[in-house]
């Protein structure tokens, strides 16, 4: 038996100090999971019982200190799913996957946080930009390598805005990192290893479309400078079933919140 689940993402930028807006998330986008990245929080000292205060009775998490990290909450019963690589060796709490248990069969949930890369796009002057490129790379071997995924879902702040349309400006951002053609090839080809764009499947392409403005414009609204980061991929068997799109906009302007915004995705599995 199908049923509708909403699915959101939102690179929270501090779990801790940023754990009340979840709140507001909720009541904005009803989730029945949320994806979060950049939580920067240890395990140990993960606020299990805050989350669960706002309906989200199933939680998984993976983190360390300071920076990174990411974690699945739930009102359906999760899976853990340990069956990825540890990401160049790297150690460092860039994804977590899930099997959501919902009466149509399980979606696998898999929450990424794709390294930032620094500020120089040149892999030999620095070794971020290699280390970013060197990541979805190895993502997209891994699951080109699952031959026949369905029921799959891919999401989190991936760090690359693909399109033309999903920057301010195609022509002046085209050597600025998160939107350099060697990204953007490369995190096309990762959704091309099996997956769809879910958002982009309800806006055309030559629309803007943005979740992500810097801290940098003191009026984010009125220059509106901004980049599509974040994303909802899912496997093609999923598509018949999407329902709708939500880009929180309104939560940028929340009072002490991420330079980031909420992603919904509405559908039926």
């Amino acid at each position: 038996m199908a049923q509708t689940l909403r699915i959101a993402t939102w690179n929270i930028n501090s779990l801790r100090l940023r754990l009340g807006l979840i709140g507001k998330v909720v009541e904005a986008l009803n989730p029945d999971i949320l994806c979060l990245q950049e939580t920067k929080v240890p395990d140990e000292l993960f606020p299990t019982d805050g989350v669960a205060a706002f309906g989200f009775d199933h939680v998984l998490f993976k983190g360390m200190k300071g920076y990174n990290g990411v974690a699945i909450l739930s009102r359906v019963p999760l899976q853990r799913q340990d069956i990825a690589p540890d990401w160049c060796e790297k150690g460092d709490c860039r994804h977590l996957a899930a099997l959501a248990q919902v009466p149509g069969g399980a979606v696998e949930i898999n929450n990424f946080y794709v390294p930032a890369g620094g500020d120089v796009p040149d892999r030999e002057a620095n070794p971020k930009f290699g280390h970013k490129l060197d990541f979805v790379a190895e993502a997209t071997h891994w699951f080109a390598a699952r031959s026949g995924l369905q029921r799959t879902v891919l999401m989190g702040d991936l760090n690359i805005a693909p399109m033309e349309h999903d920057v301010w400006s195609h022509k002046q951002l085209l050597d600025i990192v998160s939107h350099t053609p060697v990204e953007t090839e490369g995190l096309n080809r990762w959704r091309e290893a099996g997956f769809i764009d879910a958002v982009r499947h309800f806006v055309p392409d030559d629309q803007k479309l943005y979740t992500w403005w810097s801290y940098r414009n003191r009026d984010w609204r009125a220059s509106n400078r901004g980049r599509r980061l974040d994303h909802i991929w899912t496997t093609p068997d999923l598509t018949a079933g999407l329902k709708g799109y939500e880009i929180l906009q309104d939560a940028r302007d929340w009072v002490q919140t991420s330079d980031h915004v909420p992603v919904c995705l509405e559908m039926r599995v």
